[in-house]
């Protein structure tokens, strides 16, 4: 968390000081692109981001996103069953967490292309609202010679007779929601040397539901969710 606040505290800065710099005008007056996201809380592959840019001034943007992204609980970890022929499943997860994420932020060009093989640098920071989607995560379990889909319940449940897990679709028909809040401080690098663009951004992302989420209830629940996350983009600029 202190990294987090240091990291944002001197991003704020460096933007505040980008203003007093002279900037080459960039002639993109909308940019629309769509990613794929890795972060600490997600996993191999963290989600899915879209995001559209509209120029304000010379070296500023207006941004709005959207995310939709897995949230894991940090005590999940994958095991192997002895009974499932190799099927995997994770011990003590009541709940998946996705959080739909809309955002509304300034994303302001920190270093203009000299040339079209150049990388043009921005920095953003973004808020918005939260929807968690909480789906159930059930587990295929052997009772008696016989197989059950359950959720987890230490109560009558013991690890040595998980098959593994069951299918996502079978909690999908119970979702609920938890609203919340999200905040996002990036660097964003883009290097596409034409009208298609390709970028890299990386940052800091905090999503805040109150009350918190029981996702594992045998350890601690979480309300704040912050997280460092890579994003790939493609896109077009106009």
């Amino acid at each position: 968390m202190k990294l987090f606040v240091l990291i944002f505290t001197s991003l704020f800065f460096t933007v505040s000081y980008s203003y007093s710099q002279n900037f080459e005008y960039f002639d993109t007056d909308k940019e629309v692109l769509w990613g794929i996201n890795k972060n600490s809380w997600g996993g191999l592959l963290g989600g899915g981001v879209l995001k559209f840019s509209n120029k304000i001034s010379d070296n500023q943007f207006k941004t709005i996103g959207f995310e939709l992204v897995n949230i894991k609980h940090p005590k999940e970890n994958r095991y192997t069953s002895s009974i499932g022929y190799g099927r995997t499943f994770i011990w003590g997860k009541k709940n998946y967490l996705f959080s739909l994420r809309a955002q509304y932020g300034r994303e302001t060009i920190l270093f203009s292309k000299k040339d079209q093989q150049g990388v043009r640098i921005n920095a953003q920071v973004a808020a918005g609202p939260s929807i968690g989607l909480k789906v159930p995560y059930y587990i295929k379990y052997s009772r008696n010679n016989r197989m059950y889909i359950e959720n987890f319940d230490p109560s009558s449940q013991t690890f040595n007779n998980v098959i593994g897990s069951a299918s996502f679709l079978e909690g999908i028909d119970e979702l609920s929601i938890k609203p919340g809040i999200n905040i996002k401080a990036a660097i964003n690098f883009e290097f596409s040397p034409s009208k298609s663009t390709t970028a890299i951004e990386v940052g800091f992302l905090g999503d805040f539901f109150p009350g918190g989420v029981d996702i594992m209830p045998t350890a601690k629940e979480y309300s704040f969710y912050p997280t460092a996350f890579i994003t790939l983009f493609y896109g077009r600029k106009y």
